[in-house]
């Protein structure tokens, strides 16, 4: 009887937790905003859980932070367990015949979006080389807005600034840098799930790891797509284009920068749009490709003048449950780069004191 009465119990339960919960949405998130995440998550139960145990009021944890991973949506716990849900189960996948992906890179060598391409690659190749020492920073500041999915709708915050300080030691690390969004600073840790800290590579980028990276676009294109996680079921050849994506917007080897211009080139899909604005208006060329599967459309934006890149953002290219078509879901524009010896310091030409 009284295990009857206990499931019951259980049973309600169940049905009010899913009563309180949003609807389930009509597409899966791609796993960078998926990572993303589930990196907001956990500090969402790491403060939770803070807070419970606390005996008495005390000073704020320390939260985990991370720059913002392009395209990023900003989603509440709940959401986020929904999210989860749906793309459980992401996985290395290949890219198919040798052959096959050779002759789709070739047919996309012939693109008006490829000449530009190359053009930029050709005004990338020509900016000096840096020395970066393994105990320095490198510093991005920049503007973005994102949209916040809690209501179920897409709700775009208002504009933001953002700085970054990225450590540049090769080695594992569980401190990775500091971020600095409207004037609260938090630390960056490491990925999640690497115990023994993230080491440098596709998912924290340094700029001598980038270095090292193959020079020939034909090589670095066939690493990104041996090495580039995809979730089940999206398209490869997107889950690439993001990657690149994800590299630029930060002081880079003129050498690699190069490379990956004209990698990108060679992706099937990738075309040249008309319009492009980046965060702050800044109007240029455009570079896109569209996630036919979950409506998003991924557009890089170029300095009309030296090409050189502006920023990014992503919107709906049709209507989802989450907003019409054209509903902006993130966006940013550069507005400085720089090599600082310390963590939390500006460059001088960025703060007349030189702190932060």
């Amino acid at each position: 009887m009284n295990d009857r009465h206990a499931s019951a119990e259980r049973h309600d339960d169940r049905d009010e937790i899913a009563r309180l919960l949003p609807a389930p949405a009509d597409w899966d998130l791609p796993r960078e905003q998926h990572l993303r995440h589930k990196d907001l998550l956990m500090r969402h139960i790491d403060r939770d859980q803070a807070e419970s145990t606390a005996p008495e009021p005390a000073a704020a944890p320390v939260r985990r932070a991370r720059p913002p991973l392009r395209p990023a949506l900003v989603a509440s716990a709940a959401a986020l367990a929904l999210a989860a849900a749906g793309t459980a189960g992401a996985v290395l996948s290949g890219t198919g015949g040798h052959d096959d992906a050779a002759a789709r890179h070739a047919a996309a060598d012939m693109r008006p979006a490829a000449a530009l391409l190359h053009r930029i690659s050709n005004a990338a190749a020509h900016h000096g080389t840096l020395t970066v020492r393994d105990d320095q920073f490198l510093y991005t500041r920049e503007k973005v807005r994102e949209a916040d999915l809690t209501s179920g709708k897409a709700v775009v915050s208002p504009l933001k600034d953002a700085e970054s300080w990225m450590a540049q030691q090769p080695g594992p690390l569980h401190r990775l840098g500091l971020s600095r969004t409207d004037g609260e600073t938090l630390p960056i840790n490491a990925e999640l799930g690497d115990t023994k800290g993230t080491p440098a590579g596709l998912s924290r980028p340094t700029y001598n790891w980038l270095a090292s990276l193959p020079a020939d676009p034909d090589k670095l294109l066939a690493y990104l797509y041996a090495k580039t996680p995809a979730a089940e079921g999206r398209e490869r050849d997107q889950a690439v284009f993001e990657q690149i994506g994800g590299l630029l917007g930060g002081l880079m080897p003129p050498r690699t920068a190069a490379a990956l211009y004209q990698a990108a080139a060679k992706i099937p899909g990738v075309d040249r749009s008309s319009g492009a604005r980046d965060a702050i208006g800044r109007q240029g060329l455009g570079i896109v490709r569209d996630d036919k599967r979950y409506g998003v459309r991924t557009e890089w934006v170029f300095d009309t003048r030296d090409y050189s890149f502006l920023g990014s953002r992503s919107y709906l290219t049709k209507d989802t449950s989450y907003g019409k078509a054209g509903t902006l879901l993130f966006s940013s524009a550069e507005l400085a780069h720089a090599v600082v010896d310390k963590a939390g310091v500006r460059p001088a030409a960025e703060d007349g004191s030189g702190t932060a």
